[in-house]
């Protein structure tokens, strides 16, 4: 068994994946732009995930622009059988590097035929529709003019499931309205703990929740305490966020991203951390600091 087999797995669409799995966005070069400032150790680092055993790689053609597919194209192709390549759709970059939305019909249709001809698919397994909301949160407002040009493309055939990212129960309950959803990507740390009930709720409807930013966010006394658990636990920081997340719920779907092939394996040996009850206790104070 190897150390991701640990954290088990869970159901992302028609498939099945360990619930480590590995994050692209930090492929492409500072501020999620242009070019990677080491491009074979970006392929390096992909080709050791999935050795290790990584089957769920999250990524988006707004990323770079373009970059980081054209990267996993390069590393991967022809993709592993269990592999499964999760992308999002809904904003565009600037020339200054801004981040825009891209939300209408023509611009979604357009952002799947990036997808698929920048990773080499005939069709994508799973699509977010990523909100622009608030700065990382989301802000309410409907989705039908999104998700319906989505559905469309799904009936096509140029889509195989859909997600949500960045959106509030409100606007996830009117996209499963309009066509199933398998996952929702959101802000959720140890720090940041609004999407409880949601993280519950889809639980029990067997939705994978994917959270972003697991150290986004958080206060110096915050950080002090995961660092205080850390360090007794002989752990890095992130390693003990990451942990928790798993413990947190069976749906939880963890996408750390990084460039650096020791900062990877140092990602992927959480999964195979139990943290004891002293410590979980300890992490909780972390919350309860933010609800204050």
């Amino acid at each position: 068994m190897s150390d991701l087999d640990k954290a088990g797995t869970y159901k992302l669409g028609s498939r099945t994946v360990r619930r480590m799995g590995y994050g692209a966005m930090q492929l492409a070069g500072p501020g999620v732009f242009g070019p990677p400032k080491d491009r074979a150790e970006a392929l390096a680092v992909l080709r050791e995930a999935v050795e290790a055993g990584v089957d769920h790689i999250d990524t988006s053609d707004f990323y770079g622009p373009h970059v980081t597919n054209e990267i996993i194209k390069e590393a991967l192709y022809p993709y592993r059988a269990e592999l499964t390549l999760v992308t999002k759709l809904g904003a565009r970059r600037g020339n200054d590097a801004s981040w825009l939305p891209a939300n209408s019909p023509a611009e979604l249709t357009q952002a799947v035929h990036d997808n698929l001809r920048n990773l080499g698919l005939d069709y994508l397994e799973v699509v977010n529709m990523r909100l622009m909301g608030a700065v990382h949160g989301p802000k309410e407002g409907s989705v039908e003019p999104f998700f319906t040009a989505l559905a469309e493309l799904q009936r096509q055939g140029l889509i195989r499931h859909l997600g949500i990212s960045n959106a509030t129960p409100k606007q996830i309950t009117e996209a499963q309205r309009i066509a199933p959803i398998v996952c929702v990507q959101n802000l959720y740390n140890l720090a940041h703990r609004e999407d409880e009930a949601l993280i519950d709720d889809l639980a029990r409807q067997n939705i994978a929740y994917v959270p972003f930013f697991p150290l986004g966010g958080f206060t110096p006394l915050q950080s002090d305490t995961l660092n205080r658990v850390a360090a007794k636990l002989e752990a890095k920081p992130m390693q003990v966020a990451l942990a928790w997340l798993l413990t947190r719920s069976p749906n939880i779907l963890l996408i750390p991203g990084t460039s650096s092939r020791a900062h990877l394996h140092e990602n992927l040996a959480a999964a195979s951390f139990v943290l004891p009850d002293h410590a979980l206790a300890e992490l909780e104070s972390i919350g309860r600091q933010a609800s204050k």
